[in-house]
């Protein structure tokens, strides 16, 4: 059978690479080839490096300052061609971006089945995540197998009308990829990291670049961590600043002249995953650290209005905190200062799989295509 992996961002690279390994690993049932659009191309560049993956296929995509049509143009055109030479049965893509979308809708045009890891995540908000949000229903529509990380998914799936024959409940792929990489020696390249005290000095990690947060959202964000950073001094903040030119005026702005934030340039997926792995807890408004950092026992502050992993809030893992300020500072400050309430989160039992997924989506693609 043979099966074209599509991906084009580090997050996808991160999720499909344990997929990669297990269909290299049954070459008894599966010839695959490896299709990047680099979407993202440097970022992406990382994640291919750590886990040793070499695509068959580079459509090389990116160029600076791209629109989303741009994105999805370029993306189905070089699609087009890689389909036509390689004539997979089927397709596989995962998750939200750009590149999912355009892959589900290149198989649709040529009949190829579509396998989507990592579906039925929903927010209920058509524009947040934007677009990410439209992408993944747009690719159930054309998707024939729904590999779903929760029963959660599986019923947003449901709910839609989606036959249930066809939904496979596996766990998400993160956490297959975070056992793979995370080394309680681990040492940084940035000195800055190695410096800092991590047994006695409660750090805070903070990710933000939500373009739906871009303005009096992120400036909320960083100055309600700001505060927190002012008012407790044994609190130390990491930001791996975005690329985002905007991003990075905002919180060079907010945190200009704070000893105790420390703005870095952003991290390859190894570096930062291990950084996960030794903070104290996480303020995020990205979708696949609500996933990773639960799996590390860090009570994670969801800085948006809303979310597509409910999982995460209804274990306890995670806590939707918005994006006004004095809602953050609070929930911060009951974390930092109130030991039961932040074993509550740490201990609380991760939602998203036991690290098998992979394992399971190759199990549900053999009972449905080859059996």
């Amino acid at each position: 059978m043979k099966v074209l992996v599509v991906f084009g961002t580090r997050p996808e690279a991160v999720k499909m690479a344990p997929i990669v390994k297990a269909l290299k690993n049954d070459q008894e049932h599966f010839i695959s080839k490896i299709c990047v659009t680099a979407q993202h191309r440097d970022m992406l560049d990382q994640v291919l490096r750590i886990f040793d993956i070499e695509p068959d296929y580079d459509l090389n995509i990116f160029q600076s300052g791209q629109t989303l049509t741009q994105i999805t143009c370029r993306a189905l055109t070089g699609l087009e061609g890689v389909i036509e030479e390689f004539k997979p049965d089927l397709i596989l893509v995962q998750g939200d971006t750009t590149t999912v979308f355009s892959g589900a809708l290149a198989a649709f045009y040529h009949q190829v089945k579509i396998g989507h890891v990592e579906a039925g995540l929903r927010s209920g908000n058509l524009y947040s995540p934007y677009p990410e949000e439209a992408n993944r229903m747009l690719t159930g529509v054309l998707t024939d197998f729904h590999f779903a990380p929760t029963t959660t998914s599986k019923n947003n799936l449901l709910r839609e009308g989606y036959d249930e024959s066809k939904i496979f409940i596996t766990g998400n792929t993160s956490i297959d990829a975070l056992s793979w990489v995370i080394d309680k020696n681990y040492k940084f390249e940035d000195e800055i990291l190695n410096n800092i005290d991590f047994e006695n000095k409660k750090v805070i990690l903070l990710t933000a670049h939500r373009r739906e947060n871009i303005g009096e959202p992120m400036e909320n964000i960083f100055n309600a961590v700001r505060e927190i950073a002012e008012k407790n001094k044994d609190v130390e903040v990491i930001y791996p600043m975005h690329l985002n030119p905007k991003v990075r005026e905002i919180a060079r702005n907010i945190f200009k002249d704070m000893n105790s934030v420390h703005l870095i340039e952003p991290l390859d997926y190894l570096p930062f995953t291990n950084l996960m792995s030794k903070c104290y807890l996480v303020v995020t408004d990205s979708g696949g650290v609500q996933e990773e950092a639960p799996s590390l026992g860090k009570p994670v502050l969801v800085v948006r209005k809303e979310t597509e992993r409910p999982e995460g809030i209804e274990a306890g893992t995670a806590k939707l905190a918005g994006t006004k300020r004095e809602v953050i500072y609070n929930d911060l400050d009951l974390l930092l200062n109130n030991e039961e309430e932040y074993k509550s989160m740490a201990y609380a039992v991760n939602p998203y799989g036991d690290g098998r997924a992979a394992e399971h989506i190759i199990e549900a693609i053999k009972e449905k295509m080859m059996m």
